[in-house]
């Protein structure tokens, strides 16, 4: 046996015990006559203590002992004369009596601390070592912790686990596939599924009416902080259901999870449609931990002479609380980060409501105090405050004026990660127009079923038809979302039409589905939250990769085990394949 307890298990209550320890030499400490060696596993640590007088060539060897040097260790343990309150086993320590190192180690690239020296791609490099760190073992705890009790959640309301294929067929719509060579059926290729939409419709066609699966889902798109090649989702589906009885499912599910996982009780969650979300945020993801609503100037800043509001589709702002107090600099500073190209803006007008009752503004030429004045009684501005205002086309500005949002309630503290505010935005649009391709395209996917009392207008005026959609939104993060499915064969096909699918593409690519439909299919939704997201958003992180094992960078790449990489003629071969790539061998 290699341990009889771990490192974060003793306790004084253990004093003279004789116990067996194993794990990794996290520091060594040399006083002269005693040599002290902090030994870490994933429960805790635990200090050794060697003597010279009683064993000199234990100590010695104990010396020797370098950072993550494997070992086992056997001893007594007894009462620290100098306790740590710091640790959990600081008021005891091991006197040592046998030591065995049962793997050395090479000095690590970084320090294995809480706060190591290593870079972000030297940790991911070096990955396994990093996993070592404690903060980054309790993010996988945690998210261990939350798939177990969205497991145990969901089988107490009657859902059943099913696996579905991950080789499965490409289609047009979504993301880029990640495509796979079958060598059995040269030139044909599978593809990695982006959701297993399709399949877990067709459990509902067979009568398993409440399906979920924990799982891996691909997606070849631009990578950023939330996002990753390949990330996990819990999806979901239920026959004989309606919207309401979605949403109430699954906020009970994630309020149970706040509840047992973080001990926080959060509050029904809030239904607000797109349509409002849009006009009072600029966002389908709406951060509401802070107001800073939007407010339409348009009414009491255009007419008055001013040619960069007067001939703007549209005038929004914001009004930021107590920020009159706001230098020049900062408001240039402001001005400068809205007019990035990440942002896009031509510039930010502001005006500041001075304690004393009057106003400065950017456009004070333009505007007499009287127009400013107007401005704060339409705003609700009070004295100390700021308002913002940008103008242009409407859909653009609100974009712009979103980010400037957030990043003002980050930069006032208004955006705390422990505080959740979550809602329900519902009733999307269910088509959005492409002006490149001619189009229209799904806002969710090609199976969300329009709103029932619209189905008359889908011929007539499509783009404003609302889908029976909804996405679940926690502190300006998209969690996750569904709907209600088309289940009517006739109804699908006039979607897929409306997509541009001649009758025959949607034939040969969704055509095992719209036959189905033909069976029995019952009114079935469901919904898919991101994983990944759900457990960043309770470790209080933005990035996702801080909660996946093994993560990829961002250009998709695994610098670990360097994936994606180049294959072997003989693996062209097979498959009957051969590269246009420049250079084969360039690892770039």
């Amino acid at each position: 046996m290699h341990r009889t307890h771990t490192c974060g298990e003793l306790r004084l209550d253990h004093a003279g015990t004789h116990v067996t320890l194993s794990g990794w030499v996290q520091r060594t400490r040399d006083l002269g006559g005693m040599t002290f060696v902090d030994l870490r596993d994933r429960y805790g640590l635990t200090q050794l203590a060697f003597n010279m007088d009683s064993n000199a060539e234990l100590c010695a060897q104990a010396r020797k002992l370098g950072r993550e040097f494997v070992v086992k260790v056997e001893g007594a343990v007894k009462e620290r004369e100098s306790k740590n309150d710091r640790v959990p086993t600081g008021d005891i320590e091991i006197d040592v009596t046998s030591l065995a190192v049962l793997n050395a180690s090479k000095t690590p690239p970084f320090t294995i601390e809480d706060d190591t020296d290593g870079g972000d791609d030297l940790r991911m490099q070096y990955r396994y070592l990093d996993l070592r760190r404690k903060p980054v073992q309790n993010n996988l705890f945690l998210r261990h912790r939350i798939g177990i009790e969205t497991r145990k959640y969901l089988d107490t309301v009657g859902f059943i686990d099913v696996e579905t294929p991950y080789l499965i067929k490409s289609t047009p719509e979504g993301a880029r596939d990640f495509v796979v060579p079958s060598r059995m059926n040269p030139g044909q290729f599978y593809a990695l599924p982006q959701s297993p939409q399709t399949f877990k419709q067709l459990l509902m066609v067979s009568g398993f009416d409440r399906y979920y699966q924990i799982v891996k889902c691909f997606r070849d798109e631009d990578l950023r902080a939330d996002r990753q090649p390949e990330f996990t989702q819990i999806d979901c589906e239920m026959t004989f259901v309606e919207q309401e009885d979605i949403l109430n499912t699954f906020e009970g599910m994630v309020r149970h999870l706040f509840k047992v996982v973080l001990d926080v009780e959060v509050e029904a969650f809030p239904r607000m449609d797109y349509d409002e979300a849009m006009r009072r945020y600029g966002s389908d993801k709406p951060d509401v931990r802070f107001d800073m609503e939007f407010v339409d100037f348009a009414p009491v800043a255009q007419g008055k002479g001013f040619g960069v509001f007067d001939s703007a589709e549209a005038v929004v702002g914001i009004v930021a609380p107590g920020c009159a107090s706001y230098t020049r600099k900062q408001l240039d500073k402001l001005t400068d980060w809205v007019k990035r190209p990440q942002i896009g803006a031509k510039g930010l007008v502001y005006c500041k409501v001075n304690e004393d009752g009057t106003f400065k503004s950017s456009v004070d030429k333009f505007f007499s105090p009287g127009d400013q004045a107007s401005w704060a009684a339409h705003s609700g501005a009070k004295p100390g405050d700021l308002i913002l205002m940008l103008s242009g086309d409407l859909d653009k500005l609100r974009k712009q004026l979103c980010e400037l949002r957030l990043h003002l309630g980050a930069e006032l503290g208004l955006r705390d990660p422990k505080v959740f505010k979550p809602l329900w935005v519902v009733d999307f649009p269910l088509l959005e127009w492409d002006e490149d391709t001619e189009r229209y395209h799904a806002m969710h996917h090609p199976f969300t079923s329009p709103k029932p009392e619209q189905m008359d207008i889908l011929e007539s005026d499509p783009g404003a038809v609302k889908a029976n959609a909804y996405d679940m939104v926690i502190n300006g993060v998209e969690i996750g979302g569904g709907s209600i499915r088309i289940h009517d064969k006739d109804i699908q096909a006039r979607m897929f039409d409306l997509l541009g699918f001649s009758p025959e593409e949607a034939q040969a690519q969704f055509g095992f589905l719209m036959d189905a439909f033909q069976y029995g299919a019952p009114p079935h939704g469901g919904l898919a939250l991101g994983f990944d997201r759900l457990c960043s958003l309770f470790g209080g992180s933005d990035s996702i990769r801080d909660f996946i094992a093994f993560p990829k960078n961002n250009s998709g790449r695994d610098v670990m085990i360097d994936a994606p990489s180049p294959i072997h003629d003989e693996q062209y071969d097979e498959l009957f394949l051969r590269s246009t790539a420049p250079d084969e061998n360039n690892d770039a």
